[in-house]
């Protein structure tokens, strides 16, 4: 060898020269090898360790669910239990139950609010997540699927923002940090406290990031159109006010890049048009069929049962922290102040967060990818303070100079909760930091102390949000004797029951948890009125007068309270004519007041079990009387019915002569 490295030829001869020549190169290219899969491993490794260290936080933080994931749930802190979580839970059987059977879930279904029906298109049905977790629903009912579902929503979100950070140019480190603050914001806490569909946020950042690539010519048309179809179908499927306040952010950041990037959109714009249509085949071909159903079929709606002009976060929110974060202060007298809801608060960053977000946009404006995502997050906040008048810093704001305040006449829109917005708009700050802490460790401006500096800024912006674990109650699990006296009453597969006391959500959770075959009289849900506006089950807006008075006495009477209060004989007659179950059930004892009242009305109980009083009331008004059993409350009964029948105007008028308590 010369000092230059370079092999001397040897003077053994060429033969020999050439075959050591040979060996020392394939050796190198060995090393070589070897280098770049090394290289490799580094870049690939923390794609595996982040989303691992994603879903151990998210298991920390839904330990509660986990120490007994078959019967605790999330609360806002509270020892009640949502009644949203209580429908989430009745659509995870009803729909694992119909897979089971070989079948699709029906769109339209009476298995809830018999006789009228429910749309589950309408409702947060969760098809999608349902059908997935079908299996573990069938083996260890539906709160387990649940729990899985919430510790997949933290720890799926966080992964979702990384991935897109990392495919838009982001390191480890700064997709990793943006990853964390989407996946585990204050606005995602918050919505696991009983907002199952909304703190599943797995695909938002996903359809954004496909709709930006066909817009900046990034994704191949057919490959991303496709992808972008696949996406937006799934999350109709899963949340469909989600995919609406998503459709408003991408909106949002296509203007924002439209107005920095004219001449790229532009110059793209047939290409973008083509995937777009592709995705629309896409999603036309998964789920048009459902959607027909809900925008045309049985039971549509139009509107939004809530007073949406309640609902907005207040400048106020933004900086001060709700009971999801570790470090808050008294939120409830906040929230008493500007009449809002507890687990209807997600706008909440602080002031920390809020500046570095600042400060982050003014260094690295220049960053097409951040000052995207900088105007976008601030647009969305802007649109999610709502169209309400607020209050800031002394001056009074009119409703009519907010952005929402002109969206919410748009279709779709104007049925979703201006405040939910925060949760995209935490995504566009996430992507802020994920990028924003990326270029400054990049930044040429070399210093041993820019590291350390870096991580400390962000550690402290952070600090405000950490967040705590979610807290969380035991859900109510069917009385002693549910599931025997639906046995004993021997009705049908999907014979309509009506379970008392009216109890809001609760029969769903019993039939969800024991899964007996039955179909559920009213419940919670949402449907629509006579003029097709929607509204809540169970209430005046679609029951009859004599249904709504004596829902409301049996809840009374539920509450040990009797006497005058009673239902009148003619309005429990025309309810049950009206309501048309084939079986009531009452969780009570034979000496509580309702027990005694139904035993008045109905007579001897068909079944007596445990907790539970049963009647089978197509036997009583059958073509054979029910033997000795009360011959003249099923008498008074039928001749009730046939006056609800004959004369439903006279029945309504004389429970109208009876004032409601």
């Amino acid at each position: 060898m010369t000092k230059a490295g370079l092999p001397v030829r040897p003077r053994t001869g060429p033969l020999r020269y050439a075959r050591a020549a040979r060996g020392r190169s394939l050796a190198a290219l060995r090393r070589s090898a070897g280098r770049l899969r090394r290289s490799v491993a580094a870049v690939r490794w923390p794609d595996w360790v982040i989303p691992c260290l994603y879903l151990a936080i998210s298991v920390a933080l839904t330990w509660r669910m986990w120490a007994n994931p078959t019967g605790t749930v999330p609360t806002n802190g509270t020892s009640s239990v949502s009644a949203d979580i209580y429908i989430n839970s009745w659509f995870m059987r009803y729909t694992a139950t119909a897979l089971a059977s070989g079948h699709l879930p029906a769109l339209v279904t009476t298995a809830l609010n018999a006789p009228r029906g429910v749309n589950a298109m309408w409702n947060t049905s969760m098809l999608l997540p349902s059908a997935v977790l079908a299996p573990l629903t069938l083996t260890a009912g539906p709160i387990a699927s649940l729990t899985l579902l919430l510790t997949a929503g933290f720890a799926g979100s966080a992964t979702s923002l990384y991935v897109v950070a990392r495919r838009w140019g982001a390191g480890p480190v700064g997709a990793g940090t943006g990853g964390a603050l989407y996946g585990f914001s204050p606005a995602m806490l918050v919505a696991a406290e009983d907002h199952y569909h909304l703190q599943f946020a797995v695909l938002p950042p996903l359809i954004v990031s496909a709709l930006l690539r066909l817009a900046t010519g990034r994704g191949r048309p057919v490959r991303t159109g496709i992808w972008l179809g696949l996406l937006v179908a799934g999350q109709i499927f899963i949340a469909e006010e989600l995919l609406v306040d998503t459709a408003v952010a991408g909106a949002v950041a296509l203007v924002v890049l439209v107005a920095c990037r004219p001449s790229v959109v532009l110059s793209k714009i047939g290409r973008a048009a083509a995937g777009l249509g592709i995705a629309v085949a896409v999603i036309l071909l998964l789920a048009g069929h459902a959607l027909w159903v809900q925008f045309r079929g049985p039971l549509a709606e139009t509107g939004s049962p809530w007073h949406l002009g309640r609902y907005g976060n207040p400048p106020t929110e933004f900086v001060t922290a709700p009971y999801a974060v570790v470090f808050h202060g008294d939120f409830t007298q906040f929230l008493a102040s500007n009449r809002q809801f507890l687990v209807e608060s997600y706008a909440y960053l602080g002031w920390p967060l809020l500046g570095l977000i600042a400060v982050t946009m003014i260094l690295f404006w220049r960053d097409l990818r951040i000052r995207l995502a900088a105007l976008t997050f601030v647009l969305v906040e802007l649109l999610s303070i709502g169209a309400h008048a607020v209050s800031l810093g002394g001056l009074r704001i009119s409703g009519a100079l907010l952005p929402w305040h002109w969206m919410r006449h748009v279709p779709l829109v104007s049925q979703a909760l201006p405040q939910r917005l925060s949760i995209l708009a935490d995504g566009a700050a996430a992507a802020v930091l994920a990028f924003g802490v990326d270029r400054a460790l990049a930044s040429r401006a070399a210093a041993a102390w820019r590291r350390p500096v870096i991580a400390a800024a962000a550690l402290l912006a952070l600090l405000p949000v950490i967040p705590r674990p979610v807290p969380g109650a035991v859900a109510s699990s069917p009385p002693l004797g549910f599931q025997t006296a639906v046995a004993a009453l021997h009705l049908r597969s999907g014979a309509p029951v009506l379970v008392l006391p009216p109890v809001k959500g609760l029969a769903m959770e019993w039939q969800a948890t024991s899964g007996v075959p039955i179909s559920l009289v009213g419940g919670y849900c949402i449907v629509p009125d006579s003029s097709g506006r929607a509204v809540e089950c169970d209430t005046y807006k679609v029951l009859t007068p004599d249904e709504h008075l004596t829902l409301i006495r049996m809840d009374l009477l539920s509450m040990n309270k009797h006497g005058h209060l009673d239902p009148p004989a003619a309005a429990m007659a025309a309810t049950i004519a009206g309501l048309r179950p084939a079986a009531v059930l009452a969780a009570a004892s034979s000496q509580s007041p309702i027990g005694r009242y139904l035993a008045s009305f109905f007579g001897r109980p068909t079944v007596r079990s445990g907790q539970m009083l049963g009647w089978r009331v197509g036997s009583i008004c059958g073509a054979r009387p029910a033997g000795p059993r009360a011959p003249a409350s099923g008498a008074r009964l039928c001749a009730g019915q046939q006056l609800a029948r004959s004369a439903p105007g006279r029945a309504a008028r004389r429970s109208a002569q009876v004032s409601p308590p």
